[in-house]
């Protein structure tokens, strides 16, 4: 960084530590790109964003790219871009018709039961667990591994080297099942993936748009299916409204 460079990839936290010793100077920067935008304000990046944002020139070229478009998002656009253009690549928060979408009421006490259910009584089963959190994401993993099934998890905790490895094994199928948050998972580009389950829903439902197109990849078809309690299924009928169907 003291001997100039051309580009610098960074995450919020580490950037900031650099601006605030002084090793970072971004008063020359020409281009400025937020990339997994609506991930990195799920995570609570948005002081720090904003920030680093603050420190370059006005008159710089701002570029965001983000699955889903939430209000956070529009408001960071709103307040960095001058006239922004946006573009939409495919057909915006529709999924794939060639994915069946079902859902499951059950108590949250059975939701474990149930998953494993719908995984013992379909054949050459092959899918991600999606959960909300790193926690609800590990201990789902290791109950499975517990049950005997060949599972692991992908979550922010894990190192490169540990994600590469998760990776590896999951594209040669040795693992059955990758329980994953959100973050974790993007990214991800697997063909033959026959399920995504939806262990809890996420907090933004347009997200639910990109974990359903893990699966039916390359005119294949797949299903998403999601375990509710009685109280989301209000959730229900808006996901109906943001995937058309």
């Amino acid at each position: 960084l003291r001997q100039g460079v051309q580009v610098i990839v960074g995450t919020p936290g580490r950037l900031n530590d650099l601006i605030d010793r002084n090793v970072l100077r971004l008063s020359d920067v020409s281009v400025a790109v937020l990339d997994e935008a609506d991930e990195m304000l799920n995570m609570g990046f948005r002081e720090a964003i904003e920030t680093i944002l603050a420190t370059t020139p006005e008159e710089k070229v701002t570029w965001l790219f983000s699955a889903t478009m939430p209000k956070e998002v529009a408001k960071i656009a709103e307040r960095f871009m001058l006239n922004p253009l946006r573009i939409s690549a495919g057909g915006e928060n529709k999924t794939a018709s060639n994915i069946e979408h079902v859902y499951y009421e059950v108590q949250a006490r059975d939701r474990y039961a149930a998953i494993r259910r719908i995984i013992d009584v379909t054949p050459n089963f092959y899918g991600i667990i999606f959960c909300r959190t790193r926690s609800e994401t590990q201990e789902i993993a290791d109950r499975l591994i517990s049950d005997g099934y060949q599972a692991d998890s992908l979550h922010g905790d894990l190192s490169q080297a540990q994600r590469d490895y998760v990776m590896k094994r999951y594209r040669s199928r040795t693992l059955q099942l990758l329980v994953a948050t959100d973050v974790a998972a993007r990214g991800i580009d697997v063909d033959d993936i026959t399920h995504v389950l939806h262990y809890s829903l996420p907090d933004e439902l347009e997200v639910y748009t990109h974990r359903s197109g893990r699966t039916a990849r390359a005119g294949k078809s797949g299903i998403s299916a999601i375990f509710v309690s009685s109280r989301e299924k209000r959730k229900i009928r808006d996901l109906e409204r943001i995937v058309g169907q």
